[in-house]
């Protein structure tokens, strides 16, 4: 009777010690919780889009200098370097380096228009340097598919002249059909095929700055904004919007302008083929002896779009936002005194812009292995809304878990998630990359936009942000990942 009256007394102190100890445990993270602050993720978001780093062109001189200071705040808080003793792991990274606006200039007949930066026009960021001046041929979305009877090129002579093409393919619906299309909404393709057909220089139908292309030796470029576009298709006699519509059909309108119509395209760049970039990568060991081999990493974009001439792209919320809550949490769980369990492996990534070199690199070269790799979650664009989004925390419900929980409990910002879909057209994240290979991926977005968006614009400034998202983005992310990390049963 002794006996059994006391194991049941060391039972009940058992339990009672476990409760008080998970009391603590929870008393301990909500003391790092708290300390994550707006203001502190603000100054990391200023100094990453300073003048001093030039919008953080993945390649660039600046962006390495970038991708140092990253990786002295991870010293600061005594995150490890991860890779063999180093914070960085180096890639090639061509890039251009756009020395000034350039000038863009159409003519109709006797009419002159010289185009305005950055409301008409903006350079090619891969451009060649140089100035062209030609007739214009509008070739649709600059495709030859033989295999798929297509041929934006049928019928028309562009050699020499300064061709019109539009981004994308005539098929949008995510199924296998769009595979067989996807090779071909690459831009570097269609920049390689124009060149192939001897166009002399060209006009992407597209305002948007974008590092993700080819310097060709001589070939000249620039992004014109549609309202243009429409303007000079309205000066041949032709309705644009009629026009999109008869591509997006599998037709194929391409057309010579009139003789009298005329663009002339200049632009000052030098390009360096044999530039590097880097991810800058931190890492926390897990506490426990046999979990520290499994691996939760935290990633996004550290890369920009750079400068143009004296104007500088800050990205700040595409993507210092990002970045800046990573490093927020960061900071947190390096500070807790409640350890993860497993390793947490920071990942701040170079080229997303160009082409997702960087997560490409790493997931060719991971640190951990893939079937170590318990999750990936990335973040790009959270720094503008009032609520989150959660792609793939549906499919991966058992990780998303511990993000809704800490959002209810603590957070209470509105939050939803999808499913992860397979994409059959061109990859666009480093979650995809991820995915791709075969670790369970969450993005992390911030929906419900307070600001206006000024994607891959000069506009893209701090003062677009909404502290108090980025704030709970980086509560969230500090009590989620703790939570997976130390959750045994996964």
């Amino acid at each position: 009777m002794k006996t059994k009256s006391a194991l049941f007394a060391f039972a009940l102190l058992f339990s009672v010690i476990s409760a008080v100890s998970q009391h603590s445990d929870s008393d301990k993270i909500l003391q790092t919780f708290h300390t994550i602050s707006s203001h502190e993720i603000l100054d990391y978001t200023a100094e990453l889009c300073s003048e001093k780093y030039k919008g953080r062109l993945s390649g660039s001189p600046e962006y390495l200098e970038v991708a140092r200071w990253c990786a002295a705040k991870f010293e600061e808080w005594e995150i490890q370097p991860a890779n063999n003793g180093s914070y960085f792991q180096y890639f090639t990274n061509e890039f251009s380096e756009v020395k000034s606006l350039g000038e863009v200039v159409y003519s109709n007949g006797n009419s002159k228009t010289i185009l305005q930066f950055p409301e008409d026009y903006l350079p090619g960021s891969n451009s060649a340097n140089g100035t062209v001046a030609a007739e214009l041929v509008y070739v649709g979305y600059g495709i030859t598919a033989p295999e798929l009877d297509y041929d934006d090129y049928a019928g028309v002579d562009v050699k020499g002249k300064i061709i019109i093409l539009e981004p994308g393919v005539p098929y949008t619906k995510n199924d296998p059909v769009l595979a067989k299309w996807t090779p071909y909404a690459y831009h570097r393709y269609k920049f390689r095929n124009a060149v192939k057909h001897g166009a002399a220089g060209m006009i992407y139908a597209s305002k948007i700055a974008n590092p993700n292309t080819v310097n060709l030796d001589g070939f000249i470029y620039a992004h014109l904004d549609t309202k243009v576009v429409g303007q000079i298709f309205s000066d041949a006699g032709k309705d644009y919007n009629e026009i999109q519509k008869s591509l997006k059909n599998k037709e194929t309108p391409s057309f010579v302008l009139p003789e009298k119509q005329t663009i002339s395209i200049t632009a000052e760049t030098e390009y360096f083929p044999e530039a590097r970039a880097c991810n800058v990568l931190g890492l926390i060991e897990g506490s426990d002896p046999v979990l520290k081999e499994e691996v939760i990493i935290i990633g996004g974009h550290l890369d920009g779009q750079g400068q143009m001439g004296d104007v500088i792209f800050p990205g700040a919320l595409d993507n210092a936002s990002g970045i800046s809550d990573i490093l927020g949490a960061a900071k947190a769980l390096a500070a807790s005194e409640v350890k993860p369990k497993r390793s947490v492996l920071f990942i701040l990534i170079g080229g997303e812009e160009c082409g997702l070199y960087g997560s490409k690199y790493y997931c060719k070269n991971p640190l951990f292995p893939v079937e170590k790799t318990k999750m990936m979650i990335n973040l790009d664009m959270v720094g503008n809304g009032t609520g989150f989004f959660v792609s793939g925390g549906k499919t991966h419900a058992n990780l998303f878990k511990h993000f809704e929980e800490a959002n209810n409990t603590y957070i209470h910002r509105a939050m939803s998630a999808s499913e992860v879909r397979k994409n059959y057209g061109r990859p666009r994240s480093d979650a995809s990359v991820f995915e791709d290979a075969g670790i369970k991926t969450f993005s992390l977005w911030t929906r419900e936009s307070v600001h206006p968006v000024y994607y891959h614009h000069p506009m893209d400034k701090t003062n677009v942000l909404t502290p108090e998202i980025m704030e709970d983005a980086a509560r969230l992310l500090y009590l989620g990942v703790l939570g997976v990390a130390n959750d045994i049963a996964l």
